[in-house]
């Protein structure tokens, strides 16, 4: 979508700034604006109005109801498409309010510090298809118990991969399997609608043993055509209270030629151990057989020392959400360092999530991450497009 496409709406208080962000809007040829003065002004001219504009720009320091509300109501009640958040307030507090408009579900494409400039302005729209696109696959999908089942017995359920790498000479190391349901009509639907539901119908044991034979199979065929690979497989917390489990992991992939050493199952942080001493023991033995043992989305729970100082982890995954951006946001680095220190004296390997610039990618590794894994690399492909996607990434553009 060009600019001339996008319909803007200025919410801000200060009347000069107010027409000056209308004046360079123009100058870039949006083609759609409109203003107002204030949050309530604005929620009413939204709720008036036909179809949402395509992006708000929004001031945080507005007397009565401040932005930071104002982008609270605009999301619960999905009266915009996307937001821009403008203000000269301290990057800290801007990076908390996107995040609280993500975690209500809104698109955000940035902030912009005053003053406001065209170029500021310009980039922050440029992001808007981007950003657009990220969302294509997270409309609404209805999921059915019986359709879950039927997609599980039917292998409509498969694992696609992406690939991490070594940030100091970009060498792929290991792929994470991810679990994709490719429907019949031939559209791809993304774990976060079904997930929850396995999860719920006691599913998810079926499931992880599927992904786990899957993935070694394509495994044991990469091997067969001299690309070495580890694999990474998600494993639900719900898992741990399985005593079986360690068992029949083992020979899941010794069965498809996998050695357990070459695997790394993934634990989520958040995971609250129902039954901690059994939990501890499933892990324990995952570990005596040979499996690595990843704290993954790290950073994002409360419970990350102690989880460190109880579970025989090797490898460390920074969550996306700190590595995105974290190249011109002090705080966003400073957990990343902390992080690297952290696992340096632990011994544990790390992988960095969600890299998806040049810049994020040389500051991990000026900080001395060991490996990274994004759509800088590659998206999520299928297995039948590996060797591809390593190409393209040995062979980039840029």
């Amino acid at each position: 979508m060009s600019l001339s496409e996008l319909s803007v709406m200025v919410v801000e208080d200060h009347g000069f700034q107010r027409r000056m962000a209308l004046r360079l809007l123009t100058d870039l040829g949006i083609g759609e604006l409109s203003e107002a003065a204030d949050g309530h002004s604005a929620l009413h001219l939204l709720e008036g109005i036909g179809a949402p504009p395509d992006v708000l720009l929004v001031d945080l320091d507005m007397p009565g109801m401040d932005g930071i509300e104002f982008i609270g109501h605009v999301a619960q009640r999905q009266l915009a498409r996307a937001v821009v958040v403008a203000s000269a307030l301290d990057p800290a507090l801007l990076n908390t309010v996107q995040n609280m408009a993500r975690a209500y579900g809104l698109r955000v494409l940035g902030s912009v510090e005053k003053p406001l400039t065209r170029d500021k302005l310009a980039h922050v729209l440029a992001s808007y298809d981007d950003q657009l696109h990220a969302y294509d696959d997270d409309e609404v999908v209805e999921v059915t118990v019986q359709a879950i089942r039927d997609a599980l017995a039917s292998n409509e359920i498969e694992p696609w991969f992406q690939p991490q790498v070594e940030l100091g000479n970009g060498r792929p190391v290991a792929v994470e399997a991810l679990a994709r349901w490719r429907r019949r009509d031939g559209r791809i639907i993304r774990p976060a609608h079904f997930v929850a539901l396995i999860e719920r119908e006691g599913l998810v044991g079926d499931l992880t043993d599927h992904m786990l034979t899957q993935s070694c199979r394509w495994k044991r065929h990469w091997d067969q055509h001299g690309v070495r690979l580890n694999l990474a497989i998600n494993v639900s917390p719900q898992l741990l209270a399985d005593e079986s489990a360690a068992d029949r992991y083992q020979d899941i992939v010794r069965r498809q030629g996998v050695e357990p050493s070459e695997v790394v199952l993934e634990i989520t942080e958040s995971s609250v151990m129902a039954d901690a001493a059994r939990g501890l023991g499933v892990l324990a033995r995952l570990r005596l057989k040979g499996f690595g043992l990843s704290i993954d989305d790290f950073g994002t729970g409360y419970s990350s020392l102690a989880q460190l100082s109880q579970i025989p982890f090797t490898e460390l995954k920074i969550d996306q959400g700190f590595v995105s951006g974290a190249h011109h946001q002090p705080r966003k680095r400073a957990v990343i360092e902390a992080s690297l220190d952290l696992a340096r004296k632990l011994q544990l390997d790390v992988v960095a999530e969600g890299v998806e610039t040049v810049e994020e990618w040389q500051m991990l590794a000026e900080l001395g991450c060991g490996m990274a894994q994004g759509n800088l690399i590659s998206s999520p492909v299928p297995g039948s497009d590996v060797a591809a996607a390593l190409g393209r990434w040995r062979r980039p553009e840029y």
